[in-house]
């Protein structure tokens, strides 16, 4: 339960402020495209600590992590709420970063701590796309009947709520290494080029496909319910992939989900009409779902001495595709195929990560 309510609670930073993109240019006085630097922001951080996260929970425990990701996420969020311009939001959606990654490595090692297997590891990456995907349904219409502030305040007080069940969690066993790094673990690359390949490809997708949608025509209302489809469809993609791990080889299912990701990439890129476009958005959701569990659980039996650790490298993996990944993908779109070219890279690097498949330990 701590590990699910870190993961939802402390992933709704991720999505808050995109989803409410225009009001908040207006109240800093500055460009849409300004405002998306603050989720820029918060994923430089949210990359730079995996690693001290991973070997932080190694040593003195999960929850100790998961205390210090909630305090970062409440700190960051009270001085968004502060007006002091576009500069004080950037610096204070660092430390909001700083919480949201510290709290998936030890929202997950919370689970495999707790006893939780492959089953509830999947419902613990199921709860973090729940986080974003409620923000971008809630967020809009809270700003609206309040203020510019509501993405910051509810930021707050989810980070409070899962400090209860978390203090609760005390006498869990923690593996108390104080040496042991993974960094050079040439085993776990394999397992983070998976990851990326999924999950980061799928948020480079999901943040461009309302464009894309848009310049072809679709109205916003039909072209948000395409790209709500690509995060929100691995809500249950993911607990599903957990409870079919145990009665199935991964590699299979895994290399199958990498062909469907590309199938729905390449959907969007052809320009296909809508309930296509639709089928190809969904596609990429359920694909990038599917094998979390599986690769995250390869990874904890490949590294029982530092499991947390081997969280964090296959997952910071992703982050950093992500990261470099959405700017390039932003390129296409001032190319004439209009970001077609983008979903099509997509697509391209999702199989090219059969190759990394083969050699993976699952």
């Amino acid at each position: 339960m701590a590990g699910l309510a870190v993961g939802a609670c402390l992933t709704w930073n991720v999505a808050n402020v995109g989803a409410v993109a225009d009001p908040l240019a207006v109240h800093y006085g500055v460009s849409v495209a300004a405002i998306g630097l603050l989720t820029t922001a918060l994923f430089v951080t949210q990359f730079a600590v995996q690693f001290p996260a991973g070997r932080g929970a190694d040593r003195f425990g999960a929850r100790s992590v998961a205390l210090a990701a909630i305090a970062a996420g409440v700190l960051g969020n009270l001085l968004l709420l502060v007006d002091g311009g576009l500069g004080l939001a950037l610096a204070s959606r660092l430390v909001v970063g700083i919480g949201s990654g510290a709290a998936f490595v030890s929202g997950l090692d919370l689970v495999r701590a707790g006893g939780g297997g492959t089953a509830l590891q999947g419902l613990f990456g199921g709860a973090t796309m729940a986080g974003g995907g409620l923000a971008l349904v809630v967020v809009p219409p809270l700003t609206d009947s309040t203020s510019w502030r509501a993405p910051y305040w509810t930021g707050v007080v989810l980070a409070l709520a899962a400090t209860v069940p978390v203090l609760a969690a005390s006498g869990l066993p923690r593996v108390g290494h104080a040496v042991t790094w993974v960094v050079a673990d040439r085993r776990l690359v394999p397992l983070g080029a998976l990851q990326a390949a999924t999950f980061g490809l799928a948020v480079i997708a999901g943040s461009w496909v309302v464009p894309l949608l848009e310049r072809q025509g679709i109205g916003s209302a039909g072209a948000g319910l395409a790209g709500g489809l690509v995060l929100l469809a691995g809500i249950f993609a993911r607990p599903l992939g957990g409870v079919i791990s145990g009665r199935v080889r991964p590699r299979p299912v895994i290399g199958a989900a990498l062909v469907t990701l590309a199938a729905g990439a390449l959907l969007l890129a052809l320009g296909a009409p809508f309930p296509v476009s639709v089928l190809g958005a969904l596609l990429i959701g359920v694909a990038a779902g599917l094998p979390f569990a599986m690769i995250f659980a390869a990874a904890q039996r490949l590294r029982p001495d530092a499991p947390a650790g081997a969280i964090a490298l296959v997952n910071s993996c992703a982050v950093f595709v992500v990261l470099v990944g959405t700017p390039l993908a932003g390129l296409a779109f001032e190319l004439p195929s209009d970001g077609r070219l983008a979903f099509a890279a997509i697509a391209a690097a999702a199989l090219a990560a059969l190759v990394p498949l083969r050699k993976a330990r699952l």
